[in-house]
């Protein structure tokens, strides 16, 4: 499970590196494929983030991958119908912890960029379409290629993600079944706790430079 959920994260954090403006320019597949060579160069390239430097990985993570992915849909999407019973404080809180949780998973991802590459698959989408699906595999120099699938949807400030598929699996799904187990024993407000102690956690390590994604 947590090595789909790195796999997961690092196909997020390949689209990190997008303006606003060339996102809204740009069409969904167009946009992965230049944005997750601008992030594989990166991780490649720099030695702080090849050494196991978390601040220097969660400071890029936190710049650039913020503004192209839709934490609101995602969170919401995680907590399934539990979402409508949540207050909108609960919500916020809810959309801040299990944003703080991907950021660190992310940056454990990113972490462990080493040889891989990127193919991507011909869009099957019309231009009216508003949510698509870009399909890709990872390369890796030993073992079989890796299904990576992400959904992206349209909205004013451009394209933004929301799920990724690894390996057969969303992303979305996989948290939806811990977010309801939490529910289910603490409520909102306990799925919240839990999150928040394990963010605390994974701060502390980032604090001390180790990598320990969730």
């Amino acid at each position: 499970m947590l090595k789909k959920l790195l796999i997961a994260a690092f196909s997020i954090g390949v689209l990190a590196f997008a303006g606003s403006a060339s996102a809204q320019q740009e069409a969904p597949d167009a946009l992965v494929k230049r944005i997750s060579q601008e992030v594989l160069d990166i991780a490649k390239a720099d030695k702080d983030i090849q050494s196991g430097n978390q601040k220097r990985v969660l400071e890029v993570v936190e710049a650039k991958i913020l503004p192209n992915v839709d934490f609101q849909r995602m969170t919401a999407l995680a907590a399934g119908r539990f979402w409508r019973e949540a207050t909108p404080e609960q919500q916020k809180q809810l959309i801040n912890e299990f944003r703080s949780l991907l950021v660190y998973t992310y940056s454990g991802a990113i972490a462990q960029v080493k040889d891989q590459k990127l193919e991507f698959k011909p869009l099957r989408a019309d231009p009216s379409d508003t949510e698509v699906e870009v399909r890709s595999q990872v390369v890796q120099p030993r073992g079989e290629p890796l299904q990576l699938n992400y959904r992206l949807e349209k909205l004013p400030s451009g394209w933004k993600i929301y799920d990724v598929n690894v390996l057969g699996a969303w992303l979305v799904e996989t948290y939806k079944g811990n977010f309801a187990s939490e529910i289910s024993k603490g409520g909102i407000d306990g799925l919240i706790k839990t999150l928040s102690e394990r963010n605390k956690k994974l701060a502390a390590s980032a604090a001390k430079g180790v990598a320990k994604p969730s």
